[in-house]
């Protein structure tokens, strides 16, 4: 089985990204990435999904290879300086055995932070998957999962849409990892996630800082 397993919001730092604001709850504490030089803070969204808030750790040692999601690239640093943007999806997958797929999702990186365990796809490079259209995958071991031990703020996703110039290959991506999602075609690449909030609806999107 594939589904979502989180949304991927990027801030400059975790302290004022003002992601709590728009969205009307108060986001929960995560951990660090040490490999990655990273850290989170974790929103969870229905039963089986959450919100990862992910800034570069100032406290951390600068990895030698590239962060992933393209934190380290120019153009990200320049798009976070504007606020938090909704940059990328991640899908949960119950095995590492995977079909030849279009586009590169990178290789499988085991990362563990306390009794989470997980793997997940990460390219050399950084980058993301046709600009944060195609999701990277992850693998959990054994039960835990964050949603399970984050508190409900009443936050929920009702919709993720895909947007792509490639949609056609983005499709034939979803299909092949059996994902219940359509990618239409577009001009540019586009994220647009429906939340259902305490305050109201939100809309998340990919091309402009949360606001």
């Amino acid at each position: 089985m594939t589904a979502l397993d989180h949304l991927v919001v990027a801030g400059e730092t975790l302290g004022t990204s003002g992601l709590d604001a728009v969205l009307g709850v108060a986001l929960s504490g995560g951990g660090e990435h040490a490999r990655m030089g990273t850290h989170n803070r974790l929103l969870r969204l229905g039963t089986d999904a959450y919100l990862e808030l992910i800034a570069i750790d100032p406290r951390a040692t600068r990895p030698e290879r590239p962060r992933w999601f393209g934190l380290d690239e120019p153009a990200m640093h320049a798009a976070l300086a504007e606020g938090p943007r909704f940059i990328h999806w991640v899908a949960r997958v119950e095995s590492t055995v995977l079909p030849t797929l279009p586009f590169d999702v990178g290789v499988w990186e085991p990362f563990q932070r306390g009794d989470l365990s997980w793997k997940l796809t990460v390219r050399g490079d950084g980058a993301l998957p046709a600009e944060g259209v195609v999701p990277s995958l992850i693998c959990w071991s054994g039960a835990a999962h964050p949603p399970g031990r984050l508190p409900d703020a009443g936050v929920t996703l009702e919709a993720l849409e895909l947007e792509h110039p490639r949609a056609a290959e983005v499709q034939r991506q979803l299909d092949l990892l059996e994902l219940a999602v359509r990618c239409r075609p577009a001009p540019s690449p586009r994220l647009t996630a429906h939340l259902r909030t305490p305050a109201g609806p939100r809309t998340l999107h990919s091309t402009g800082p949360i606001r």
